[in-house]
């Protein structure tokens, strides 16, 4: 069951709740709901910033450090974006989280016939390492973090990161960035797929045994179940598939002879929050102690801080309606609440005309507002989980858990995530589910307001970013002028370089960054892998 249902009396009473998860919702709770489910405090909560971590991985939570505000940023050409980041920064926010274009993410130069009318669209455009020139300019690349919102050329993209930090005079080592990198959720839940799963996954673990060494402070992989919750799966689901999926990349690196210890504490996580705010709250204390626990008893992980569920607690872009937009900026604040409820290190909000195209400068700064005020005005940074304790909410955690282990456990009796993926059993459990929501929406069984309850009012213009077909032009005009000037001969060099390394199965980040930095284009390192690798084809989903 993929819809939260309310079962109503004929008097409008409500007689059950049901979440998402599955998880009936009493009336009331009392000390005796924590005897039930057998609850100990040491065992299932504990101290904050002590194992299993439900309580959050810092002693002190907020109060020694305030969350990342990240928001998701990026359009057109590279100098449009480096405007925004600027402007962003200017304003407070913390860290970058990058987005780039269609054709990017699929591999495609802008100059492709696949690109046409693409290019710049939903973010960055970037062919090759002159683009990241760009669009870094004048960003201190050791203090502000970058996220990398892309996954089938992560290690592309990862290796033009560090090429430019090197440009622009950093050393590798010191500079930190989180390439999103998950190519497993994105055959499950948004589809800009290239290669097959295994070689796939292969280039997720060149990143991770490279970053060990050349770029220790990298995440080289951040887990998104945030697309696998859009895509239609509940919160428990989620969780479940997220550990799943990390597990498989820790497998395919501690295949190539390394201590787990050496790299599983630069994991990170991307989820999301949208729904029902208790069961949002449970979900993420119960992921908490969930990925602990895994990477204690399953891997014999032994460095405490490795153990830490670190990541990005936001989005919610699902949850957002084009019905009464402004509704959206309150959707959002409570998004933020329960981020900060549950613990979030860092966090970002789909604005509120995301439901209709990229953010504008004013609704991306009403996002950034809505952090900076709960951290500054709130009271959020007082006390650390300030619902622990509660009846209910230690009730709820500890059913969630046993709800995520229920789903991997099925995941895992079908013969693992990998071969789910790959045989697109999880690709049509979401798909029916993400149906029955849909339905849900239009009987009105799944209440949303402005969709189809409270539905009165003026219809709101929204100002929406439009599209600008001059900064395609001008994208492919630069491409074609960094094909002219760059070394014909050193690109030759390095792609075949990059061609060898991949069919020896070696690692490919290092011929990577050479092609980078003689400003072969994505599409030329693409094409290399394509060749070598073929192309994923899509199970069917009905």
């Amino acid at each position: 069951m993929a819809v939260p249902r309310y079962i109503k009396d004929e008097r409008d009473q409500i007689l059950d709740v049901i979440l998402e998860s599955g998880i009936h919702v009493k009336p009331s709770y009392s000390p005796e709901d924590l005897e039930r489910i057998g609850f100990d405090y040491e065992k299932d909560v504990a101290d904050p910033g002590k194992y299993p971590f439900t309580r959050g991985i810092h002693p002190l939570g907020y109060r020694s450090r305030a969350w990342t505000t990240r928001q998701y940023t990026g359009f057109g050409t590279p100098e449009e974006t480096n405007k925004r980041f600027l402007l962003m920064i200017s304003h407070g926010q913390t860290g970058l989280n990058v987005a780039f274009d269609l054709p990017t993410q699929m591999g495609y130069d802008s100059d492709n016939p696949m690109a046409e009318g693409e290019v710049g669209r939903v973010g960055m455009a970037v062919d090759t390492l002159y683009d990241f020139e760009i669009a870094f300019k004048d960003i201190k690349l050791d203090k502000i973090g970058a996220g990398l919102t892309i996954n089938a050329v992560a290690s592309i993209m990862l290796a033009m990161y560090q090429a430019v930090a090197e440009k622009y005079g950093y050393d590798a080592k010191a500079i930190s960035a989180t390439p999103q990198n998950d190519i497993l959720k994105e055959m499950i839940g948004r589809g800009a797929w290239i290669f097959p799963v295994e070689p796939a996954v292969k280039l997720i673990g060149d990143t991770i045994e490279y970053s060990m060494t050349t770029m220790p402070r990298t995440n080289p992989v951040s887990v998104c179940g945030y697309h696998i919750r859009e895509s239609g799966a509940t919160p428990a689901q989620e969780i479940a598939y997220a550990i799943l999926i990390a597990n498989a990349y820790i497998d395919n690196v501690l295949a190539r002879g390394y201590d787990v210890d050496d790299f599983v504490g630069r994991f990170s996580f991307n989820l999301n929050v949208f729904g029902n705010m208790w069961e949002q709250i449970a979900k993420f204390r119960a992921a908490r102690k969930l990925w602990a626990r895994n990477l204690q008893e399953k891997y014999n992980v032994k460095k405490t801080q490795n153990l830490f569920l670190r990541g990005l607690f936001g989005g919610g872009g699902y949850g957002l309606t084009k019905a009464q937009p402004e509704n959206n900026i309150m959707r959002g604040a409570y998004y933020a609440l329960v981020a900060a409820l549950s613990g979030a290190q860092t966090t970002a909000l789909c604005s509120f005309d995301e439901a209709y195209t990229i953010p504008t400068p004013h609704s991306a700064l009403i996002s950034l507002r809505t952090l900076q005020l709960l951290m500054d005005e709130m009271g959020l940074r007082d006390t650390v989980d300030p619902l622990a304790g509660s009846y209910f909410i230690e009730t709820l955690t500890k059913e969630m858990e046993q709800k995520i282990e229920e789903e991997m456990e099925k995941i895992v009796k079908y013969g693992g995530i990998v071969k789910a993926v790959a045989d697109g059993y999880i690709q049509r459990l979401v798909a029916h589910q993400a149906f029955e929501v849909e339905k849900g929406l239009e009987s009105g069984e799944l209440l949303k307001v402005g969709v189809n309850i409270y539905r009165e009012g003026t219809p709101m213009d929204v100002e929406l970013h439009e599209y600008n077909y001059e900064s395609a032009e001008k994208q492919i005009e630069s491409l074609q002028k960094v094909k002219k000037e760059r070394s014909s001969s050193e690109v030759a060099r390095t792609l075949k370089e990059l061609e060898k390394t991949t069919r020896e199965g070696k690692n490919v980040m290092p011929a990577l960054v050479e092609c980078c930095k003689a400003y072969a284009t994505v599409g030329e390192m693409t094409g290399i892998f394509r060749q070598i690798f073929g192309e994923f084809q899509e199970p069917s989903l009905f």
